[in-house]
């Protein structure tokens, strides 16, 4: 295991979490009608699990010894108060999400402690991929 490769796909992690709070916070301000009932709270947890997945994720970065980013992933939050296009949104940041976690999951070898650590956040994000699926 390259502690460099892993350092470089878990900072990748922490700034995709740093973007998915933002968009969660942003979302949950801006949905209206009769689905901000439900999709507010959704979107608060969401947001506050993507918080805690940062914390996880950076202090995986410091054991390993790396510096963490401090910035979120550039990519773009779309605006929106269409409740269906922040589902579309949510549901392409938590797949990516996944698919970020679960290649960091086959870069640690040695570390039992991070890899479920890690393996929790995975698992977290294919149970709010298929949440978000049910409610689209």
């Amino acid at each position: 295991m390259s502690s460099t490769e892993l350092i470089e796909k878990l900072n990748g992690g922490l700034g995709w979490e740093l973007r998915a709070a933002a968009l969660y916070s942003h979302y949950s301000a801006y949905v209206k009608g009769i689905h901000r009932l439900h999709l507010k709270p959704f979107f608060d947890e969401e947001a506050t699990e993507s918080h805690t997945h940062a914390e996880m994720v950076r202090s995986a970065i410091v054991k390993l010894g790396g510096t963490a980013v401090t910035d979120r992933d550039p990519t773009e939050i779309v605006h929106t108060t269409d409740y269906k296009v922040m589902l579309e949104e949510s549901l392409k940041t938590e797949q990516k999400a996944a698919e970020g976690y679960e290649q960091v999951l086959a870069l640690i070898k040695d570390d039992e402690e991070m890899y479920d650590s890690i393996e929790q956040i995975y698992f977290q994000e294919l149970r709010s991929v298929e949440e978000v699926t049910q409610l689209l």
